[in-house]
């Protein structure tokens, strides 16, 4: 995603990711991978129980995790296109989510 944000942007997208992991773990994966959109941090599982992506004891170390997902909401907060897997990693490639936002304009 982070090769292709310009193209989110006109497109009306800004990708955001939310992780259960701690503010600071999230901050050194992102300056680690080069990342720049947001990164959140869902410690208490709170979002990622609402959408529904919660893998209990997914972690190497039994720690509940979210499962892979991909979404596209919209301003009134109502998801408009999604994205599920099992396999962490299996994820949308950027160009399917682009695709579908372009359909949603």
């Amino acid at each position: 995603m982070e090769k292709h944000l310009a193209e989110f942007e006109a497109a009306g997208v800004r990708p955001v990711a939310i992780s259960v992991d701690a503010p600071e773990v999230s901050r050194n994966l992102a300056n680690k991978s080069g990342y720049t959109f947001p990164i959140l941090s869902d410690t208490d599982t709170a979002v990622i129980r609402r959408y529904h992506v919660l893998h209990p004891g997914g972690a190497a170390d039994e720690h509940d995790i979210a499962r892979p997902a991909e979404f596209l909401i919209d301003s009134s907060k109502i998801v408009r296109w999604s994205n599920f897997t099992e396999d962490i990693r299996v994820r949308a490639r950027a160009d399917e989510m682009l695709a579908a936002a372009r359909r949603l304009r």
